[in-house]
């Protein structure tokens, strides 16, 4: 029997493997060896050579990568960029980096400097990078089927004008960012037009902006992420078709600060988060067809705010516990709707015990309505005259939405 096209092609493509992977070298770079220099290993090296650099500090930038190489550092050696600019520039396809801390990238106001810059690339690797004191940490461009994993980023920001993002990818598509640890950047993770990829199980703190930036961004999910003292928890705007899931949104204060701010959002799932101790919860503007479930909302300021030209947004299983308001709403209910969720301030009963209150639940406080108008009262939150108007527009509503509520409140709160 005859080999066809494909065959042909398929045996090609193996017996070339083996052959490139046969001929393949190990160049080493350290203090003492021959090679002392990163860039003169790389520019010696041919594609598939793996380049082991031991330890040391080795003071260079602009390190130019166009080969398929393997580049590991062995006992965690550093590359010194001395202020002065990128670290590495990378445009090859089929590289690995990994186990190398990269120190000192140069800032600019009109450059985009980094310790890693990837252009033009795919099938590639970054992992167990340590970059400290950067502009940007990893800045991915025009790029796909990347993956960026384990690596640490952090960063003295303290002005968002001076200060770049810890893993930022423009243009890309078919990305993965998992495990990952980013401090002290403008924003820890930044997607602006980038597609099917997945962000999950990173740790994103204590960043100036946004824990976690979308712009334009479809076909994506995050999930297993944690967001925690940021200016906000995470922002995702202008996209569609974003699973969002599992990802704990914590202790971002401030006078604008969400856990979750969504602009512009539609075809979204928000399912199984955790929302605790932030200024606003979930802030949604503008959104559409946007599935809340299995959520659970604690001692935030604002469980929920949204805000006009929202339709067709569900809410269904959320636990709303202990929040000081559980949800603000501007403009029309227009056909947002909750249904069988938890409300811990729901005093209703269930007679038939069933595990679904017998009286509908209204979840927008008079107090919220006015703070909403006038944000100066909230220094009366706690006073007797808030539980006073509350009351009275309990029991006869004339300024909060009729036809905003749950008919389906749950007795217990939803596992």
């Amino acid at each position: 029997m005859g080999l066809n096209k494909k065959d042909i092609l398929f045996f090609f493509g193996c017996s070339l493997f083996i052959l490139t992977a046969s001929f393949a070298r190990q160049i080493k770079v350290c203090p003492d060896c021959e090679i002392r220099s990163v860039q003169k290993a790389i520019d010696i090296a041919f594609d598939g050579d793996e380049i082991l650099i031991h330890p040391g500090v080795y003071k260079e930038h602009d390190i130019e990568i166009t080969k398929s190489l393997t580049i590991k550092g062995i006992g965690n050696p550093v590359i010194d960029g001395e202020n002065l600019g990128t670290v590495f520039h990378i445009s090859a396809n089929n590289f690995s980096l990994q186990g190398i801390t990269i120190i000192n990238v140069g800032k600019s106001f009109t450059k985009d400097f980094a310790g890693i810059l990837v252009a033009r690339s795919s099938n590639f690797l970054i992992k167990n990078v340590v970059l400290k004191n950067v502009f940007f940490g990893i800045l991915v461009e025009k790029s796909k089927h990347g993956t960026i994993s384990y690596n640490k980023v952090s960063s003295n920001a303290v002005s968002e004008a001076s200060s770049g993002n810890g893993i930022h990818l423009w243009h890309c598509d078919h990305m993965q960012v998992d495990h990952n640890n980013l401090s002290g950047l403008r924003d820890g993770i930044y997607f602006e037009f980038v597609k099917e990829s997945k962000i999950f199980k990173n740790h994103s703190y204590k960043n100036l902006r946004y824990g976690l930036h979308f712009m334009f961004s479809n076909n994506n999910a995050y999930y297993d992420n944690e967001f925690v003292s940021n200016g906000v928890g995470v922002a995702v705007m202008f996209s569609k078709f974003i699973d969002m899931r599992n990802n704990l949104f914590t202790e971002n204060w401030g006078s604008a600060s969400y856990g979750l701010l969504l602009k512009e959002i539609y075809d979204a799932k928000i399912e199984n988060n955790r929302f605790t101790t932030n200024t606003v919860g979930v802030s949604v503007d503008g959104s559409t067809r946007v599935n809340f479930e299995g959520n659970t909302f604690a001692r935030n300021g604002w469980a929920i705010n949204v805000i006009g030209a929202c339709y067709e947004n569900t809410f269904t299983g959320n636990n709303f516990m202990h929040n000081s308001f559980d949800l603000a709403h501007s403009g029309n209910v227009n056909s947002n709707s909750f249904d069988k969720n938890y409300w811990s301030d729901y005093t209703g009963y269930d007679l038939d015990g069933n595990g679904i209150g017998d009286v509908p639940y209204r979840p927008v406080k008079l107090f919220s309505y006015i703070t909403n108008r006038s944000p100066e009262a909230i220094v009366l939150l706690r006073s007797l005259f808030v539980d006073i108007i509350n009351f009275s527009e309990k029991v006869s509503p004339v300024f909060t939405p009729d036809n905003l509520m749950d008919p389906n409140p749950l007795m217990k709160a939803a596992l």
